[in-house]
């Protein structure tokens, strides 16, 4: 990425640091980024969208290179239990559900139109909220007795609780998907 005047900028060790070398700098990366994709080094959502937006701008060979390790790289993060941490650390207060995170899985793998994006995390979120998941699913968890400590809770106690769990949840779900300024579709990135 170049600088908004396209100059160089000095870095705290007081030398240069150009768009362009910063681009040589990735172009030898590549072997390593896609090493840490495959051995699930780098596994974070933050991680694996600066590898992807490293790949959207690199050539269309590397891209090619990219494509298998970071489309099995997202695949992992979901299904190793990373983005429900991730979801339940945004969500401390109310933590997310693992059963609507599955719900929206087993949607993804059963929708036709998931093979448009290689990005089955941003495939997951979207369908969560697209499907109006997060609602009914905090609804069920508002209503779960374990939740009012044995004794039955009124109507309207189970829907304010159920509002406290759909708000920090759906709160959670778009800051995620804030980390992709465009859909992570199969025409561009």
């Amino acid at each position: 990425m170049s600088s908004m005047n396209g100059s160089s900028r000095v870095g705290r060790s007081g030398q240069s640091s150009s768009p362009r070398g910063s681009s040589r700098k990735t172009q030898k990366n590549i072997p390593q980024l896609i090493e840490s994709l495959e051995t699930h080094r780098i596994n974070t959502l933050t991680e694996l969208r600066r590898i992807e937006r490293v790949a959207a701008s690199s050539s269309p060979a590397d891209q090619l290179l990219f494509q298998t390790p970071i489309t099995q790289a997202w695949t992992y993060y979901v299904t190793s239990h990373n983005l429900l941490n991730e979801l339940r650390g945004l969500t401390r207060n109310y933590p997310f559900s693992s059963t609507c995170l599955d719900d929206a899985k087993w949607r993804v793998s059963n929708d036709p139109e998931s093979h448009l994006s290689w990005n089955y995390a941003w495939l997951v979120l979207v369908k969560m909220r697209d499907d109006t998941l997060i609602e009914g699913y905090a609804v069920t968890e508002a209503k779960k007795p374990e939740m009012w400590g044995g004794r039955v809770p009124q109507p309207e106690e189970t829907k304010q609780l159920a509002d406290c769990f759909a708000w920090e949840w759906n709160e959670a779900l778009e800051q995620m998907l804030r980390h992709w300024e465009t859909p992570p579709m199969a025409n561009g990135c």
